[in-house]
Order: structure tokens, then C-alpha cells, then sequence
């Protein structure tokens, strides 16, 4: 059960409740949820009006299910039951959420950047949980609505918590930081992403910094020193940064790396002082970026190196973020959650290490604003400049990356398909048994059926 009353909800959204008896206002709530179907007894429901589904209309449902109140934006006067009267579902959802880990004070740790949130959330939530019950983000549950569902999940006996923060527009993390309110802040990297907002490099390195805004007194800054942009950020309000990367002069670093092929990476790890030997589960360079941001982190919060090691290690991947799946034909490399032109070359590289044919399939990538042809011909050339094999190119702007590609390296197998249902249609002639098979592209591209596909082969 939450340690939330109805009364402490509608104080913290400043909302006017309507059909409510006095006895009900210090009835603390079993849960908090914007999905209908998941609705129980005791719960708080909040209707949230989408593009497609105004889910007030739900809410005689629900509360027949025995949710204890309902939030509205509208008057409902033929209610016989409670509701909280609000200007805005959304709105209100985060400040009951900003309220919430007011009350429960925990230790939050605020992660963001362009690349490699959700792998970095991963390895810290790991490390973490070798010395404190905590609570990570799960899935995609990074943006305005995503951030208040996932505080909403935490309780009592959680002792920190891990919350990933993506945004695709300025103002935006201001928004999110003012829920979390983080006590330690790490930005991974500033790369070229959501550029049709954020206009370039140095947009998006304002946009992400706006989580400082919120950062507790006396809080931390983490920041990857090997960052060109990231490097620039000196201190705020009297809070210097500390810096992880591959360089000896900052206080985190990593020397000593060895590629274990697609089984991972080993390295030794410099920790503000403290030397350890550590191998990372997952493959490529840039997990040992997020290896680092772990391991300052759990200094942070007081975890020994051997704490840190064990947790490191223990990491377990995750569906679509670059999971092995070994079939008896092929070995999967399933990265098909999301892309831009930093992962999809990041991922290129990885693939590089893999044994059989080398296959890469690649599908367009979003929100790259007015450089999108560019940066798919930027990808194209870096896949021609790899050693691969085979660079399966799919999407409308994927043709500019096959082209790019081919025009690099001719010798190079290159296919291009206009959609993925096309693909799939073909998909079987394209591999062979022993690839490595790359699957990657953004989110709407649902490459998830590739993966799928894949594995029936």
C-alpha cells in the first residue's frame, strides 16, 4: 500500500473534490494508475485525454472495480461516487508524484543524455541493489508521464531510486527534474538526437542541463568527461562535476580494456583513488562508459569496489538493448528498441566482433530534423568503413544510407528494402546459418518483428 491518503492527493494536485464523505479523506491508496484495465481495489485512477482515447470515459468502470477515487477534469454530475476535480490529469500526476518523494526521501539518482540512458540506468540499478533496495525505471517510462507512474511504484521500504529522464523539446526536463528533484544527476553523453527541436549539439546540451535545475543541496553532478560538450559544464551552484572517460587526469577512468568479443568487455577501473580489475557482460566500447558512471555513482553512495565489481557483472540485459538471442542458425544481436546516428554506429561497431557473416539490419531513424538525409548517409559510410558483411538497409531514409554505403565501400554487400514488410518477405534468402545478425532502427519502425522473425528461421 502506498503511503498516500486521498486527503494529502487532492492538497497536492489543488484539485476540488466532489461526493467524497469526510471518513474517506485519510484512506491512504493501495495504488496509482492511468490504465484502466489495471484498476483494483483502494487505487487512485487518473484519466488521461490522448490523441485517440479520452479516458474519462472509463471511469464508471473503474470505480465499479472499487478504486477509492477518480481524478476528472470536468464536472460529472451524475457521479455517486468520488472524484477530484483538475485542470489537468497530466499536470496533476506529476505534482501527486513531486509530493510523493517528498514525503518518502529517498536518494534519487537522475539519469539522462542522448545515448545509452536506459544501458547506464541498468548498470547503476545493479550496482545499487549490492547494497540498498532499489527501485529503477522500467521500459520506457521516461517522460512526462512515464517518470510520475514509475515514482508512483516505489514504497516504504525502497531505499533509492533510479530514474531514467528522456525529452524531446527544451522545457521539458525542467518539467521532469521538478518531480525527481535528483539528489545525484549523470548525463551520458550529448549526441544528435531530436534535433527538429532541438536544433543542434549544443540545444541538446542545453536541454539535457536543465536537470540541475532541480538537483538537491549539497547533490552530485556525473558527467562523461570524454564528451566534447559535457566537458564544457564547470560546476552550478557551487557543485562541480566528476568526470568518468578514458583519461587519467579525471577522477573515474579505464585503462587495461580488452574486447571479450560479443560475450563483453573486460578493463580495469581507476575509482577516485581505489584500482579493480571488472568484466562488463555486454559488448562494445561504450559500455564501459556506463560501467564508469556506475561505478562513481555507487562511490557516491558509499559501495566498496568489490560491491561495485558484483554488481557490474551481475548486469542482465534487457529486451531490445542489445540482448543476445542464440538460435540453432543464428546468433541475434536484438538492439531494435531504439536508434540514432551515435547508437546505430556504436552497435556497427560491436557487430564488427561477431563470428560468421556479419550482418547488419538497419531501419530509419527519427527526429533528426533537417539533417536527417546526412546523418543516415553519415551511418551509411561508418557501416561501409566496418568490417561487415552484409548491411541490410530498410525505410524510406535508409536509401540514402545504402546508397552512402555502397558509393564507400563497393565490395560491400549492400540490399536496400523500402519497408519492413518487404523485409520480412525476403528476410529468410538474406541469412545464412553462423551470422551474427545486427537488428537496429527507432521505435516506429517495430523491428521487434524482425527480431521475431529471425527466430523462427
Amino acid at each position: 500500500m502506498m503511503n498516500l491518503t486521498i486527503e494529502e492527493v487532492c492538497r497536492c494536485c489543488g484539485g476540488t473534490m466532489h461526493k467524497a464523505a469526510e471518513s474517506l479523506m485519510g484512506q491512504k491508496l493501495t495504488s496509482i494508475t492511468t490504465d484502466s484495465r489495471k484498476a483494483e481495489e483502494g487505487c487512485l485512477f487518473v484519466p488521461i485525454v490522448g490523441e485517440k482515447v479520452d479516458a474519462h470515459r472509463f471511469i464508471p468502470d473503474v470505480m465499479k472495480k472499487g478504486a477509492a477515487v477518480t481524478l476528472s477534469e470536468r464536472e460529472l454530475p451524475e457521479a455517486d461516487f468520488p472524484y477530484i476535480q483538475v485542470e489537468s490529469s497530466l499536470q496533476a500526476v506529476k505534482d501527486i508524484a513531486e509530493c510523493y518523494l517528498k514525503k518518502l526521501q529517498i536518494p534519487v539518482v537522475g539519469i539522462t543524455g542522448s545515448v545509452g540512458k536506459t544501458s547506464t540506468k541498468e548498470v547503476i540499478a545493479s550496482v545499487l541493489k549490492e547494497k540498498y533496495r532499489t527501485l529503477k525505471t522500467q521500459g520506457n517510462f521516461n517522460n512526462e508521464l512515464g517518470l510520475p507512474l514509475t515514482v508512483f511504484r516505489l514504497r516504504d521500504e525502497d531505499e533509492i531510486a533510479v530514474l531514467e529522464m528522456g525529452i524531446s523539446e527544451f522545457g521539458e526536463m525542467t518539467r521532469l527534474a521538478k518531480v525527481a528533484r535528483p539528489e545525484t544527476c549523470v548525463i551520458t553523453n550529448i549526441g544528435t538526437c531530436h534535433l527538429e527541436n532541438l536544433g543542434d549539439r549544443d540545444g541538446v546540451l542545453k536541454a539535457k542541463t536543465e536537470i540541475f535545475q532541480y538537483l538537491r543541496p549539497n547533490g552530485h553532478i556525473i558527467l562523461n568527461g570524454d564528451d566534447d560538450k559535457l566537458s564544457t559544464v564547470k560546476e552550478h551552484e557551487g557543485i562541480r562535476p566528476v568526470f568518468f572517460g578514458m583519461d587519467p587526469e579525471f577522477p573515474v577512468y579505464a585503462d587495461e580494456i580488452r574486447s571479450l568479443g560479443l560475450k563483453g568487455m573486460s578493463c580495469r577501473i581507476h575509482l577516485m583513488g581505489d584500482v579493480f580489475d571488472v568484466t562488463v557482460p555486454m559488448p562494445g566500447r561504450h559500455m564501459i562508459y556506463n560501467a564508469l558512471a556506475a561505478a562513481a555513482v555507487g562511490r557516491t553512495y558509499g559501495l566498496t569496489n568489490e560491491e561495485i565489481r558484483r554488481g557490474i557483472e551481475s548486469l542482465e540485459p534487457i529486451s531490445g538493448r542489445f540482448r543476445m538471442i542464440d538460435t540453432e542458425k543464428l546468433l541475434i544481436v536484438d538492439d531494435c528498441y531504439n536508434a540514432n546516428p551515435m547508437s546505430m554506429k556504436a552497435s556497427l561497431d560491436v557487430l564488427q566482433d561477431g563470428l560468421g557473416r556479419r550482418v547488419a539490419i538497419l531501419g530509419d531513424m527519427g527526429e533528426l530534423g533537417t539533417n536527417e538525409i546526412a546523418l543516415h548517409e553519415e551511418v551509411g559510410v561508418h557501416a561501409a568503413q566496418c568490417r561487415i558483411d552484409v548491411c541490410i538497409c530498410v525505410g524510406t531514409l535508409c536509401r540514402n544510407m545504402a546508397e552512402a554505403a555502397k558509393k564507400e565501400n563497393p565490395e560491400l554487400t549492400v540490399i536496400y528494402e523500402e519497408d519492413r514488410e518487404s523485409l520480412l518477405a525476403h528476410l529468410e534468402s538474406y541469412v545464412q546459418t553462423g551470422d551474427t545478425v545486427l537488428v537496429k532502427a527507432s521505435h516506429f519502425m517495430k523491428f521487434e518483428e524482425v527480431v521475431a522473425a529471425l527466430q523462427k528461421l
